[in-house]
């Protein structure tokens, strides 16, 4: 399944750097996006466009992930010939993710 079913996100970038959070719509699936969202698929995930770190931060409480995402825009949004390398678009292709879907 997509990540999409299971969460929304919201983004943010200064620079090169591009801030993508992922929020399970429930609670009980917060779990899952930690056992499969994890950095290195998220790296992988943006191959070709992320050329820096990629590093996560849990936030239980709210249950979300936060990515950081470095040398991800172009050299910056002001400085980027991509038509749109901001951040909205970045989130939704990672909600594009497939994830295995909980076993029910």
């Amino acid at each position: 399944m997509k990540l999409r079913e299971i969460a929304h996100s919201r983004t943010g970038d200064k620079g090169n750097t591009s801030n993508i959070s992922v929020i399970a719509y429930e609670a009980k699936d917060y779990p899952l996006l930690v056992a499969q969202v994890t950095a290195e698929r998220v790296r992988a995930h943006f191959a070709g466009v992320v050329e820096g770190s990629v590093v996560r931060y849990e936030l239980p409480r709210i249950g979300a992930l936060n990515f950081v995402m470095t040398e991800t825009l172009g050299g910056g949004v002001t400085r980027s010939l991509a038509l749109d390398a901001h951040g909205k678009s970045l989130s939704s292709a990672l909600l594009d993710l497939e994830i295995e879907a909980p076993a029910d």
